[in-house]
């Protein structure tokens, strides 16, 4: 019995201590959690929101020739930086330079017609008023009609001297303003019609880029108007290019129920903005503020992930303490869910809060913000 007895506590002795060992390793595996975290900062502008759009140039221009004929030079490629008066491509010249010699010959020619008519009627009237028996009026009126015809042949050869010149200035097409080339329609030696394209050109010294507004903002647009807005484009993130508003949509998409609102800005230092680059806009960090004052949308951006409820259905995230690296659960007020996050109140500038895996954790329960 003795011997049963002790088998017994030796049994019992071994599953307490196997017991100890399970409890233990149980606290050691949840004595740290890593978890990722942001620092609360103060509201991006415009309540959080960027617009994504897309650069396009002031002035677009396919440029053509306004006379037909063959091509005979194209002195710039594609890609080049041109001034306003640059030569972009001329036309063959000889045939408007003949049809310009013709005419200032046809000009001579009725000048000397005028100079023989007023020496004609000058004579048949001089001698009409000396002897009105010796010249008869009908011959004072021919020569006065010959007259007023030479006078009209003047006026239409200058007029054809003044085509000519026009035609054989056509022959040059220069650039309308500072820009890039950047198609070419017709090659070297090509004929062309007028009219026809033959180099496109971009006025890049200012670029544009179009937003679509939600119509629930639209109202706010006059203070953007007033404070202007920014622009970071996706190949220079960090720099953020002033811009004013040029345009606003007077009628909304059907679809998405957004205006369109167009930016203007000048090319900024350090880097060229090209029409076709994406990036996104943002309103100055004053106009943001009172709209977001106006609209009721004071509090912090955070990620949604970062939120939980509780049964009572209120909304609570998980501030770190940095002095002891523990979790503690603190009541926010949910404002508004967007794409951007979840825009709540309640936070303080500078806490840190966890921002994923907010039902795993427990009040107090120790954490590593992984980096």
């Amino acid at each position: 019995m003795k011997k049963r007895l002790t088998w017994i506590i030796t049994l019992l002795s071994i599953l307490l201590a196997l017991v100890a060992c399970g409890e233990k390793e149980e606290i050691k595996k949840e004595v740290i959690r890593p978890i990722r975290s942001m620092k609360v900062a103060e509201l991006e502008p415009f309540a959080g929101r960027v617009f994504p759009g897309m650069a396009t140039a002031t002035q677009i221009a396919n440029m053509s020739f306004r006379v037909a004929g063959s091509v005979d030079r194209i002195p710039v490629n594609i890609g080049d930086d041109v001034k306003k008066g640059d030569l972009l491509a001329r036309l063959d010249p000889k045939d408007y330079q003949v049809e310009l010699n013709f005419a200032k010959a046809q000009q001579r020619k009725a000048v000397s017609g005028l100079e023989l008519a007023e020496s004609e009627y000058a004579r048949v009237d001089r001698i009409f008023k000396k002897d009105p028996g010796a010249v008869s009026k009908s011959m004072v009126d021919v020569r006065k009609a010959q007259l007023d015809t030479a006078r009209a042949q003047i006026a239409s050869a200058k007029a054809a001297v003044e085509r000519a010149k026009d035609s054989l200035r056509y022959t040059y097409l220069k650039a309308p303003y500072d820009g890039v080339v950047v198609e070419q329609f017709v090659e070297q030696f090509e004929d062309v019609k007028a009219k026809d394209p033959v180099i496109r050109v971009l006025d890049t010294r200012s670029i544009e880029f179009t937003v679509q507004v939600p119509e629930t903002l639209m109202e706010h647009i006059d203070m953007i108007r007033a404070e202007g807005a920014y622009v970071m484009f996706d190949t220079h993130p960090d720099v953020e290019v002033p811009a004013r508003v040029k345009e606003v949509g007077k009628e909304a998409s059907k679809t998405t129920r957004t205006y369109p609102v167009t930016l203007i800005m000048d090319q900024p230092e350090g880097f060229k903005i090209l029409p076709g680059m994406a990036g996104r806009a943002k309103a100055d960090k004053t106009a943001a503020a009172g709209i977001s004052e106006e609209a009721g949308l004071v509090g912090f951006m955070i990620p949604i992930t970062a939120t939980f409820a509780d049964d009572t259905g209120k909304t609570f995230v998980w501030v770190v303490n940095q002095d002891n690296m523990q979790v503690n659960k603190k009541e926010v007020v949910m404002i508004k869910v967007s794409e951007a996050g979840a825009m709540v109140s309640g936070l303080k500038v500078g806490e840190t809060i966890a921002t994923a895996g907010a039902n795993l954790l427990i009040e107090g329960q120790q954490v590593r913000i992984l980096e």
